[in-house]
Order: structure tokens, then sequence, then C-alpha cells
């Protein structure tokens, strides 16, 4: 079999990224004239593509250097392993030892769990071979070989029968049992009887039905309410650890399973059980001479001494001192690396003028269920953008740490409230200096358009507001708004989109000095993640896409003069990173589509030699992939009418040439994805990436996935494009895409097809109604039609202004352009969906049969599916009916 190896061209490409440079942005959008990137020359069936266990494995994830910076611990597992289990890697030997997995944890987990444990999981992998079988046996049965397609059901009532016929065998042993020792004991005496040994409570109360008694029907039933019984829920598998926190001095740690705590030090062998309360306990983080661990459970903070494992509250359940009701629970407590001082942030659920709590604000929606014989509803909480809010008091305490032993001490007064209620606020976490000096947290008030940062002494009674914005403010800034300090405790640095993109800004703290804020990098990207600092505060370390909007690094930050130096390698995308104390080490979960992602050790140095490729340090995903991968993307560029460069990339067919007029597929988000959009180069999205590689290499389609303005991560006039007119910058971006497909990726513009997901099923409706002659044929899954209907908290900072009084976003609604429809539309969509409503699509389905679309529209619906389906339509299913329909309605990739 000819082999193809990816070219250096394509390297290149890969590199070249969306710089801020008008010179690369036109050497990338030449580079769409290459030949096709061809790994391998295999064929590809869809039931290998979106086999029943999925090539991918869970990365590497709450990435930590321990204080000395020596270790890096990690939650993570190999593949086809459930949990996140800890491991810690040794810079220095190389060496990485797992703390935890279902052997190690016996110290604290009982048999009967493990064992349950184990069975789910033979379960969960027969059940994920049994369905490869199913998938890859309809595809031969439709090619038209012989095949058996109900040899499942044929064993699977097979056992049902000899589980049925076992249950009423032990059935009538416990009552010949009962009957010998009773007699002729009253019926009711016998009732009361316990069931005889081998028999459960609900088969002893439940008759046994004998299965030669039973007809095909009555057993398919039976059948169908084992496998309800059955079905794996999330607890059902190994869950692993949940949390951890290294010492605050010494190599050890204390780590969280299942509400248990243990303690490992390195160099031993295992961990040693800790804690266990029986209640839920969280780690919250070591005293400073490591002598004491703080843990928090629901109401309470606790210090437990590591020697004896004693436990001491240190602080009670909160209350409120007017009427001593105890209404405020702790949501998060923060303790200051000096171990002085601890922040509580605490909740209390409204109440009314009778002392009682107020109902939930919202309403719950009805979702149908046609699974049983008749259908039933399930309801789903829902906050529209019509509905007053409910959201609870906040209160934020400072505390003393006491001593050992110290008598109780008077609660004291908050130092920030706010009273909850019909408020749009968000608050960051409290973040400490390191010397305990100062305390700092930032606040946003959506719909007064108003940032603010406070800034606390813990011996002050109220802290210093410091900072405000009343501009409106980028709106994704709120979510990556906590600000840090340096490790001098000198200096406060805030994330801030003062120049449109989110940067870290830098606030002295010296008595009486200036309260501005001075820029830590320049430039057109964004660097909204700090990871932290050189310990001589000379270099601060930052996730950003400087050089290449695709692929977030790691760089180095020189604060003298703002030098950038990448530490991780180019195009390697940049994830869950962390960086030691003493800034010699840095790692992150980086690859790129020709290496799947792993968590890689990076030198916080410069290395002469360029940007490190890095030391791997797992091994996620299946190596079976490389059997699939048999095509390589190229990225490219285009300006639109108004001069922005519009990111994209493209699989082209072997056999490709400039003058093709090839079918296309086109597919689009276009909506705030918060930090992340399509075009990353560590992405293998199941439709964009994975599905349009197959049809570029099974069918000889062009295929484009791009980023149309509304995207994230691509500053602020980007995000912010949707903003009262939803889906029209980015229709004019995908007209512009067509005029260049035509022009230079060998395509035939009457022959394109869009596609898009979610606030993608939106934007190709929306494009379909809007510019009917635009796309040949379009497929819309679970679009928002109705934005009215949708979240409030994403449509109210993304959509428009909303006014709690009547529903305002109905304006925005594609009921009534759906009439302008001329060309054929598959909406997709899973009838359980509890994120964009079902009703969302049957109401656009109604609008178009009362227009006379019924010969431009299908649905393809999945009864049990929610917004990602996956009930009776699995991944493979779903691109099956998508590459149907393409077929259908764009014809061959080139027509003769």
């Amino acid at each position: 079999m000819k082999q193809w190896i990816l070219t250096s061209l394509a390297l290149a490409t890969l590199a070249t990224g969306l710089g801020a440079s008008e010179g690369s942005l036109a050497q990338t959008t030449a580079s769409t004239q290459a030949a096709p990137v061809a790994v391998a020359n295999r064929p590809l069936t869809l039931e290998q593509l979106f086999r029943a266990e999925p090539y991918r494995g869970e990365s590497a994830k709450d990435v930590r250097f321990s204080a000395s910076g020596r270790y890096v611990a990690y939650l993570w597992n190999p593949f086809g392993e459930p949990g996140s289990d800890l491991y810690v890697h040794d810079t220095q030997t190389g060496k990485t030892v797992r703390v935890s997995s279902p052997t190690l944890m016996a110290v604290v987990e009982t048999p009967e769990n493990l064992d349950r444990y184990a069975r789910k999981l033979r379960q969960k992998r027969d059940e994920q071979a049994e369905r490869q079988a199913r998938e890859e046996a309809q595809a031969a049965y439709l090619r038209g070989e012989a095949v058996d397609l109900e040899q499942w059901e044929r064993k699977a009532l097979a056992d049902l029968k000899v589980e049925l016929a076992e249950r009423k065998a032990r059935e009538d042993a416990r009552k010949a049992a009962e009957k010998a020792a009773w007699g002729d004991a009253p019926a009711a005496a016998v009732a009361a009887s316990a069931p005889a040994s081998g028999a459960s409570a609900p088969e002893a109360k439940k008759p046994a039905k004998d299965p030669k008694d039973m007809a095909l029907w009555e057993l398919r039933d039976e059948l169908k309410k084992k496998l309800a019984k059955d079905k794996l829920k999330p607890e059902d598998l190994y869950p692993g650890v949940s949390q951890f926190v290294w010492g605050t001095r010494g190599d050890e740690l204390v780590f969280a399973y299942r509400g248990q705590l243990l303690r490992w030090k390195a160099g031993a062998e295992r961990a040693e059980p800790l804690l266990a309360t029986g209640r839920t306990l969280r780690p919250v983080g070591y005293t400073p001479d490591d002598q004491h661990l703080i843990v928090q459970d629901e109401t309470r903070v606790l210090r437990v001494r590591l020697a004896t494992a004693g436990i001491e509250v240190i602080n009670r359940e909160l209350f409120n001192p007017d009427d001593e009701d105890r209404k405020f629970r702790i949501a998060q407590t923060t303790l200051s690396e000096d171990g002085r001082w601890m922040a509580l942030a605490a909740n209390a659920p409204l109440v009314g003028a009778d002392g009682k709590p107020l109902p939930k604000a919202g309403r719950q929606v009805e979702i149908m269920n046609y699974n049983d014989r008749f259908a039933t509803a399930k309801k789903v909480p829902r906050e529209v953008s019509d509905d007053k809010r409910g959201l609870e008091s906040l209160a934020i305490y400072i505390r003393k740490v006491p001593a050992v032993g110290a008598a109780p001490e008077r609660q004291p007064e908050p130092v920030f409230t706010h009273p909850g209620g019909d408020f749009w606020f968000e608050i960051s976490p409290v973040v400490w200096a390191r010397d305990g000096s100062h305390y700092v947290f930032t606040t946003f008030e959506r719909e007064k358009d108003l940032l603010r940062v406070y800034l606390g002494k813990p011996d002050a009674a109220k802290p210093e507001m410091v900072l405000e914005r009343r501009a409106p403010i980028h709106h994704e800034l709120v979510n990556v708004m906590t600000p840090t300090f340096t490790p001098d405790s000198k200096q406060l640095v805030l994330i801030l989109a003062d120049n449109g993109w989110r940067q870290p800004y830098a606030m002295s703290l010296a008595a009486g000095a200036d309260r501005s804020v001075r820029p830590l990098v320049n430039g057109e990207f964004e660097a909204f993640q700090v990871l932290g600092f050189t310990p001589d505060v000379k270099a601060m370390f930052v996730v950003a896409n400087k050089d290449d909007y695709a692929a977030m690094n790691v760089w180095r930050v020189e604060l003298k003069d703002g030098r950038m130096t990448a530490l991780g390698r180019s195009p390697d995308y940049h994830r869950n990173a962390a960086v030691a104390k003493n800034g010699q080490w840095a790692a992150a979960v980086a690859g790129n589509w020709a290496e799947r992602p792993e968590l890689k050790l990076l030198k916080g140095q410069p290395v002469a030699a360029g940007a490190d490729a890095g030391k791997l340090l797992t091994q996620s995903h299946d190596p079976a992939w490389a059997k699939v991968d048999v095509l390589r993307p190229e990225r490219f560029s285009f300006k639109n009418r108004h001069g922005d460069m519009i990111p994209a990339y493209v699989f082209k067919p072997l056999g490709w040439a400039p003058t093709d007029k090839r079918a296309a597929v086109v597919y689009t988000y276009g909506g705030p994805l918060n930090d992340r959009h399509s075009v990353e180069t560590d992405s293998f999205q199941p439709t964009g990436y994975v599905f349009a590689m197959y049809m570029a290499a099974k069918h000889g389609y062009v295929t484009v996935t791009v980023d149309p303005r509304g995207h994230s991560n691509y500053g602020e006039k980007f995000a912010d494009a949707n903003w009262e007119k939803p889906g029209a910058p980015q229709s004019e971006d995908l007209e512009d895409l067509v005029a260049y497909m035509k022009s230079n990726l060998g395509v035939d513009a009457a022959r394109i097809g869009l596609n898009g997901w979610s606030f993608g099923g939106f934007q190709t409706q929306y494009t379909m109604y809007t510019k009917p002659d635009l796309f040949a044929a379009g497929i819309a899954g679970a679009g928002p039609t109705e934005w009215e209907n949708y979240n409030s908290w994403y449509s109210g900072r993304t959509i428009g202004k909303v006014d709690r009084s009547k529903p305002v976003l109905r304006k925005y609604s594609l009921l009534p352009l759906a009439r302008n429809l001329k060309k054929p539309l598959l909406l997709v969509h899973g009838m359980q969906d509890p994120n964009v409503l079902y009703q969302d699509t049957v109401n656009v389905y109604r609008a178009l049969l009362e227009s006379g679309k019924e010969g431009l529209v299908d649905l393809f619906l999945d009864p049990d599916g929610e917004h990602g389906l996956g009930g009776a339509v699995k991944a493979v299913g779903w691109h099956r009916k998508y590459e149907a329909f393409w077929l259908q309605h764009l014809g061959p990739a080139q027509q003769k």
C-alpha cells in the first residue's frame, strides 16, 4: 500500500498561523494553492472513524508543581481507564509515580465498591464492543453482504431466559423452605418471614416469571426493563481523585478520594489514610509549617493536625448576627500563603418578609420522553431573558486563622456584601498576596457595564475600590478576570481588555503610589492566563496566542521591557498549563493535528536551540488513530469586505487541482466559546475535522472549517460581533468565503453546503434564510432559533440587552425569516435536549411548513438524545445521515 508523509510545506503552513503582520497572512493565504497533505492512502469507513470506543482519551488536568519545583503532580488516567488518578513526576530523576488507583485505594475503599467498579467497567467495554460489532454488521448488510442482524437480540433474550429461570428457581426454593419451616402457619406469617439466602428483598416481593410461559413480546419488554435498570451511570465507574494540595514547604501532598483525605510524601511507596468524617471534605491548603492542613466541608472550616489527625473547628457555621438565623453557607475558603488569614465567600438563599426562603428564580421547562408506552415529561430548570433573577445574597469575611487551641473568636462583620435578588452580578475568587498583606477580588455588574477591583488589607474594615471601568466591557472578560499578585507582593496584576484584547496589566501597591495600570504585554493577541513569575519578579509566565491565533503557547515575559519568548513548540496548542514557583519548569497539555495532545514538561528558561518540544509525561489517546489519520488540513485566511482577516482550514482530496469544480462543505460555529474557537491546531472536532477529513478522503469533496466574526479568542472586535445583530456579520463572512473558495480552492460555487451545530445550527439557518441563494444545501444541528427561550446567562451578554418584564430578544427569532428558504435544509435535534430546547426546532419546522417549504426541509431526530445527541443516535449515525444528505443534494465531487 502506497504511503504518504506530511510534507515540509504542510509543517510550515501549520507553523505560520495568523500572526499580526500582513506578510504572514498573505503567506498563509498563498499556501492554499498547495497540493493536498496526505498521510496515508487508505480506504475509510464511518464505522472506523466514529467507533464505539473513541480514539480520544482524557488529557491530564489540575497540573501543579510542589513548593520546591522538583515535582509536578497531575490528575490523569491512561487510555481506556476510568477516573482521574494522581500521578507525580520527579524532574530530577525523570521517574513518575502513580499515587492512586483502584488497587491502591483499597486502603480506604470497600471491597464491594471495588468489585462493582470492576464489574461495571467490564459491562462498559462489553457494550462498546457489541455496539461496534452492530454498526459494522449494519454497514455490511447495506452493502449487500449476508449478515445475521438478529444475533445480538437472540443472545440477549437467551441470557434473559436463563436469568429469569434462575430467579424463579430461587423463589420456588424460598417458598418451599418457608412452607417446610412454617407448615400450615397463617399466610400473613409466611409473608412476613425473611427471604431465604440467595433471594433479594425485591425478588421476594415480586413473583418471578417463568420464561417458558412468556411470549416473545413479553420477553422483549422484560429485556427493555433490564437494560434500563442496568444502564451505566457516572457513579458506577471508579471516580479517582477529585482534588489535591501540595505542602507549603515540603514535597508532600494531601488528596481527596470520595470525600476522604489521604496523605503522600515524596519517596513513599503509597499514600496513607488521613481523615474520613462521613462528610465531603475538600483540602484548602497546608499551614506554613506543614504541621496542619486546612480543610472545608459543607458548612465549616477545619484544621487537621497531620501528626495525629486531630480535628479542630476554626470557623463554625456562619450566622446572621441580627437574628442568629444560620442561613449563610461557605462557598469557598481561600488561605493566605503565610497562614495568618483566610477569606470566606458565603452565600445565603433569598428570604421573604416571613423569613422563609423564596421560590427558586426562573422556571421549570417540560421535556417529553417517548421511551415508554405512553409519553411522560420531565422538568429542567430554565432562566430566560424575561425571568426575574434570584441571585443569592453574598458576603465575604476576612478572618484570622486562630492559634492552635485558641478559644473561638466572635464572627467578624463581612468586608463586602451584595443583597442578591434581581441582579446580574459576578465576582471573582478572593486572591491573597503571598505575604498576606493584601487581598483582592473583582466584580462585574453586567447591566451597568461596571467592572470594579477591590483591594483590601486584612486588618481593615473594608476593602478599597482601586479601579473602575464604566464603559462597555468585553463580554468575555468576566470569565477570566481573577487578579493575582507578584511574588514580592508589591504589584497587583489584573486582566483587562483596555485595548480590545484580554491581557495583563500591573498596578503598584507601594504607599502613595499612583493607582493607574500599565500594560505588561503589547500587541494584538489574547493573554488572559497568568501562570506565575520568577522569584526575582523579573519575568512573568503567560499563555498567549501571540504568534498564532490557532495555537496558544506558554510565554516568558520580561517585565522590564515586555519582551516575550515562547517556551513551547509551535504549532502545539498548550492547555492546562502550570509553572513552578522557582520558574525553572513549566508543564502543559500540548499537541497539534499531527500529534495528539499530551502533558509535556517544558523548561522555564528559553533554550538556545529554540522552542522546547517538551518531555512527554502521558499517553492519553489510542495509537490506533494512526490507522484512520489519512489526510491533514491546511490553514488559510481570507480578507472579508471590511478588511478583517478570517481564519479557516481546508481538507483537499488527493488529485485536487485549483482548476477543479468540486462539491464542497463549510462547517461553521460563529458564536462565543469563552476561550475556544474552531480553528485550533489540536482540535479534532467530530464534524468540522473528522467528518471533513472523511468527505475529502472518501468522496473527493473540498471541506472547509471557518471562524467568522463572533468567535472568541480573536479579540473584542470578533467576540462582540453578535451584539444586537446575531448572525449578520457571520453571514457576510460566509458570503466572502464562498467567493474566495470559488477563486482559490477549486470548488463549484453552485454546489457548496453549509453545516453547523448549536450556535452554528442557528448560524446555518440564519444564512440559509437571509442569503437563500448562497449555499446549495444546509444542515443545522440543535440551533437556538428563538433567543428569548435560551439561557439568559449567555444570550443577555452575547446577543443583546434584555428586559426582564418582556421577552425583547424575540426580535432575533428565526421564525419570521424561515419563509425565505430556497434550498434543501436538514434540521437535526435531540428531543430531550436541556440546553437548546427541541421546541426551537419544532417551531421553526412549523414555520417552514406553513410557508410551503415541505419539499425543502427534513427532520432528523434522536428521541433520547440531548444537546450532543448520544441517545439512539450516536456519532457514526448522524454522520451517516450527513453523508447521504450531501451526496444527494451536492452530488459527486466532480460532475462530468
